[in-house]
């Protein structure tokens, strides 16, 4: 799994980024914020990178400025309802320090602002996140002890889980099914290795 290139920028497009390492050009799919921090065509750059596995498309890269843009990416995907293109765009609106405001404020309508999220993901949004590290700045140690424990760890855990599994390149809709299994046998308080070896074995069926 690619998690990161360091290489020249070779082209810039609407959506995308064309990054030349060592003769290989990787092709990234970015937000609007990432495309616009990219230097000049010709330099050189380092992007992170999160891969996902689709059955259609294959191997898609996408790429962000920072770590914690990709965390908030990872993050964001665990949601029902989140896919690639709704995370970007609240990337777009938000940085990953201003989400975790949001949320720990419960401010859903600054998530509404994202293209394609409506009120009732933007709630749902704001719900799943609390609780959950966005950043490892400040602001998101506030962030998480500004939500009750219980509530933050039954939301959190399946969702780690999850995040893990699509990290290992397993497409979204398979690593919530077989998280859900695991979550079924093991309880929901299972811990999160525990959920994620099970949903492995669950996998390897």
């Amino acid at each position: 799994m690619i998690g990161r290139l360091r290489g020249m920028v070779a082209e810039v497009g609407e959506e995308e980024a064309l990054i030349d390492v060592m003769g290989v050009g990787y092709v990234v799919r970015c937000g609007a914020r990432t495309l616009s921090r990219l230097p000049e065509i010709g330099a050189e750059t380092v992007v992170h990178v999160e891969t996902i596995w689709g059955e259609q498309t294959g191997q898609v890269l996408y790429g962000f400025s920072s770590r914690d843009e990709r965390r908030a990416f990872v993050i964001l995907k665990t949601i029902q309802g989140v896919g690639p293109k709704a995370a970007l765009s609240v990337l777009d609106v938000l940085s990953p320090a201003e989400l975790a405001s949001a949320v720990a404020r419960d401010d859903k309508a600054a998530v509404a602002r994202a293209n394609g999220v409506g009120p009732k993901l933007a709630q749902r949004i704001v719900l799943e996140l609390k609780g959950k590290p966005i950043t490892e700045g400040p602001v998101a140690a506030f962030h998480a002890t500004s939500y009750a424990p219980e509530q933050a760890a039954k939301v959190s855990v399946s969702g780690e889980a999850v995040a893990a599994l699509m990290g290992l390149g397993v497409a979204e809709p398979n690593a919530r099914r077989v998280v859900e299994h695991a979550v079924g046998r093991l309880g929901e308080d299972a811990p999160v290795p525990a959920l994620i070896k099970a949903a492995l074995q669950e996998l390897g069926r």
